[in-house]
């Protein structure tokens, strides 16, 4: 259990969750890591926990470097369970410390885990000084809760962004030149549509926020994830998703009773295909949303296709359809297209979430039974007006 220094007197001490393969619906096929961080200055002070039953790994690398009983503050940028569970164990243990937070997280904080300890609440620009290093906090508010912050250690230009820059991966490697660094943008990307995506507005602005300050970013260490030595590299990936700047490439989701609505998913695959698009087909029920929705972020276009039952949608469709809706993709064309037998409902209701979405739309495909030679023809000629 060995901490691993980052730079002079600045160590990772968090924990490294092999086995999590879900995370509130997140599928997590190669576990996740909670990062913590411990500052050695003439005051100590350790940025963000680690969830509740990782304590003891988390100290046992503490005590590696310092008796845990003599941090002088335990900073939490944000209070989501996965970070600060882990904070009255640790209290127990440095118990003269005091709790760095906003206003918002010391109100949530005492709602989650009552209360008992010195407090210290900041704002963003106010600083922090430790002996040698400064810390400034910085306004993180909705990314991606209401009491999210991060802390920016000024000598070393580090960002500790907390979930900013994260990715959900486990690695025994502590750097993204350990990952490698496309493989940690990858596993980012699928961190960021699956959980910052519905917030673009909000990432555009603290981008642009981060560069007037002058802010120099040496190295991003999130509170998941591997540490970015190339920030520029992840700074450059959050700025292209949040403009949703897309490839060409249409991506198709599908569920099919009796292989219908999947004949025409392939036929409209096949006309995109025809233009030289890059075409992603996916069947809801065999393929993680987690991938689907990563594919979807940086897409031309999409379309989803549900055969109707119960005069509406299939159970699937439209469980991935209310995921869907809540990450609220941008830019965007749109076919639904569906097989039916007595009504087209369910073509009629994904229609009616890309419109929810405010997402350009071809006009919908509803075919009555199997699809004949004409319609799967019908189906070929949206793919390709979907790759055009």
């Amino acid at each position: 259990m060995r901490p691993v220094e980052i730079k002079d007197g600045i160590f990772w001490v968090g924990a490294i969750d092999w086995s999590e393969r879900d995370f509130h619906n997140f599928l997590t096929r190669r576990g996740l890591t909670y990062n913590s961080y411990l500052i050695i200055d003439e005051k100590i002070a350790l940025v963000d926990t680690v969830k509740h039953k990782f304590v003891g790994e988390s100290l046992e690398r503490i005590r590696k470097i310092v008796d845990p009983s003599q941090i002088d503050y335990i900073i939490i940028n944000h209070i989501e369970p996965d970070h600060s569970s882990g904070l009255p164990d640790m209290i127990r243990v440095a118990k003269d410390a005091t709790v760095i937070c906003s206003q918002r997280a010391k109100e949530d904080l005492r709602k989650y885990y009552g209360d008992g300890w010195e407090t210290k609440t900041v704002k963003g620009g106010e600083e922090l000084k430790l002996g040698k290093r400064t810390l400034l906090f910085f306004d993180m508010t909705m990314l991606h809760w209401p009491d999210s912050m991060a802390t920016y250690i000024k000598e070393d230009k580090i960002l500790l962004s907390n979930d900013a820059f994260g990715q959900h991966v486990a690695s025994e490697g502590r750097f993204d030149e350990d990952l490698g660094v496309e493989e940690a943008l990858y596993w980012a990307k699928l961190y960021y549509a699956n959980i910052l995506m519905p917030l673009a507005s909000l990432i555009r602005k603290k981008l642009g926020e981060i560069q007037k300050l002058g802010l120099e970013i040496e190295m991003i260490a999130p509170s998941h994830g591997v540490i970015w030595k190339n920030p520029s590299k992840i700074i450059e990936a959050y700025s292209r998703w949040a403009n949703f700047e897309s490839e060409n490439k249409v991506v198709i989701v599908y569920d099919s009773m009796w292989n219908s609505t999947e004949r025409l998913a392939t036929a409209i695959a096949e006309g995109a295909g025809s233009q030289g698009a890059d075409v992603k087909i996916f069947h809801v029920r065999k393929d993680p949303w987690v991938d689907i929705v990563t594919e979807i972020l940086d897409a031309k276009s999409i379309a989803v296709g549900s055969p109707t039952i119960h005069n509406g949608l299939f159970p699937t469709v439209a469980g991935f359809l209310t995921y869907l809706k809540g990450l609220k993709p941008q830019n965007k064309k749109a076919l639904a297209f569906g097989s039916y037998g007595w009504n087209g409902n369910a073509v009629k209701e994904i229609q009616k979430v890309f419109e929810e979405l405010k997402l350009e739309t071809l006009e919908p495909l509803m075919i009555k039974f199997r699809p004949n030679e004409d319609e799967l023809q019908k189906a070929f000629e949206l793919g390709v007006e979907l790759a055009r």
